[in-house]
């Protein structure tokens, strides 16, 4: 049997970085077991939707190199199965339950509902649906259907327990009477979540359902479906939750959560695909830096762990440095432009220059700033080391020699200072501070020989006038 998984998201804003995790496992372990990864838009919530959610949760999985293997699509490129589109395949289903009994019509006004919750709510017990309208008798309610507002609910069983095996969490077992008779079809006749996630993860032959362990409560009444339906359920993987440091959940209150935030923030696709995958799961050893394609290799469900995953932003960093290391110069190069000055001309050295410094693309643009500052901006420990004497009688014979230079090269002004150090007895901080401080207003940065190269003899001048000015 062909493995077959899915990624059920809403369409109810951006991308969050737990939807990631939950997409590129799907189709990790797709990949490894030569399967098919579906996307599917679970949009029958109408009034949660946000405009534009789909294109934009398109645009990521496409940005982190997730592929959509089946669905409907335009050009040879698939898309997703969307459920608002399938309404007519959910009310024959809820048909059929209505028929065998494992549903009935519910006509519960919304204030007694919410009368109920709240006489539940101070009598301290669960709050659930006290299965009033479960006596009417099918004919009555047949009747009462075809003129009177209502939902159809799920005849869940009054006793007794329910078992299961997951991947992840192995044996799961839950009591029937916790378990609400859930609303399976809405007043506005759209099925919920429950209802059209089964009958959709069954027609399209759903192997595994891998998703966060939110949805772990709502088992009972998904295999309950599948057993009044007469249908053989997937095998079943629960996701732990993302935590922050303090091990509160990750949420979307919280700020930075979606996707393309870290995007426009300067992280490449391979290093947040990267430290997703490491959220709850781990190769057997201690390897953190993977492509996608070993990644591929090294997944395994099987080692995804119960507890929750701490979203470490420290580590992200650390992991994006990585990748970044790793790029052929000309893709760093055009990688970091998006996030510079227009107006810069930035040749392939400077670039070469601060790669092994920045662990965010965005940092270039701080990174590369004193190339192109004129007059140059000093930060204040650059200032600090060009205010004694000192610094004034290095920086007096540096231009001193470049006013006399010839044939001019990094090289060449490497030899000049080693030979001003000798005169000063001076060499490393005490010697180089104030001369990197005068060309590029910080004290570390790039190799100074591929700034001189750059800069040139007029620009190198320039600059030191302008710091003995200063």
């Amino acid at each position: 049997m062909t493995t077959r998984v899915r990624f059920a998201p809403s369409p109810t804003g951006y991308l969050h970085v737990g939807g990631l995790r939950t997409a590129l496992y799907n189709w990790l372990f797709a990949r490894k077991h030569g399967g098919v990864f579906i996307l599917r838009i679970e949009d029958t919530d109408q009034s949660r939707q946000v405009e534009g959610a789909v294109d934009s949760l398109l645009s990521m999985l496409d940005w982190a190199g997730l592929k959509i293997d089946e669905g409907p699509g335009l050009g040879g490129d698939y898309g997703p199965y969307v459920q608002s589109e399938r309404l007519e395949i959910y009310q024959q289903h809820a048909e059929q339950l209505l028929a065998g009994g494992q549903a009935y019509y519910c006509f519960c006004s919304t204030e007694r509902l919410e009368q109920l919750r709240e006489r539940q709510k101070k009598m301290g017990i669960n709050v659930r649906y006290d299965r009033h309208c479960r006596t009417i008798s099918s004919d009555e309610a047949e009747k009462r259907a075809a003129g009177e507002p209502h939902v159809v609910r799920l005849a869940i069983p009054e006793a007794g327990r329910i078992t299961f095996k997951d991947i992840i969490r192995k044996k799961v077992a839950f009591e029937w009477q916790t378990v609400d008779d859930q609303v399976l079809i809405k007043g506005d006749g759209f099925p919920t979540y429950h209802l059209a996630n089964v009958v959709d993860d069954h027609l399209m032959e759903i192997t595994h359902v891998i998703r966060g362990e939110e949805w772990l409560p709502s088992m009972p009444k998904h295999l309950y479906l599948y057993q009044s339906f007469g249908w053989e359920p997937p095998t079943f993987a629960h996701l732990p939750l993302l935590l922050n440091p303090d091990r509160s959940k990750l949420s979307k209150r919280q700020g930075h959560v979606a996707v393309e935030d870290y995007r426009d923030q300067g992280y490449l696709p391979e290093a947040m695909v990267n430290f997703v995958a490491l959220l709850g799961w781990h190769e057997q050893g201690n390897r953190e830096v993977f492509t996608l394609a070993e990644l591929i290799e090294a997944f395994e469900i099987g080692r995804v762990q119960k507890g929750g995953a701490i979203f470490n932003t420290e580590k992200l960093d650390w992991i994006n440095g990585q990748h970044i290391r790793a790029l052929p110069a000309e893709q760093f190069r055009a990688a970091i432009a998006p996030h510079l000055d227009n107006a810069w001309d930035v040749t392939d050295s400077m670039a070469a220059a601060i790669q092994t410094k920045v662990n965010l693309l965005s940092d270039a643009r701080d990174q590369l700033a004193f190339f192109f500052q004129d007059p140059v901006v000093y930060d204040p420990d650059a200032k600090a080391a060009l205010s004694d004497a000192m610094s004034r009688g290095i920086l007096s014979t540096l231009l001193t020699n470049l006013d006399s230079a010839k044939n001019f090269s990094g090289k060449g002004f490497l030899d000049m200072v080693k030979s001003i150090g000798e005169e000063f007895s001076l060499k490393g901080r005490e010697l180089w501070h104030p001369i990197r401080a005068a060309i590029t207003g910080r004290l570390a940065g790039p190799d100074i020989v591929t700034i001189v190269d750059e800069f040139g003899l007029e620009k190198c001048r320039h600059r030191v006038r302008a710091a003995l000015d200063l």
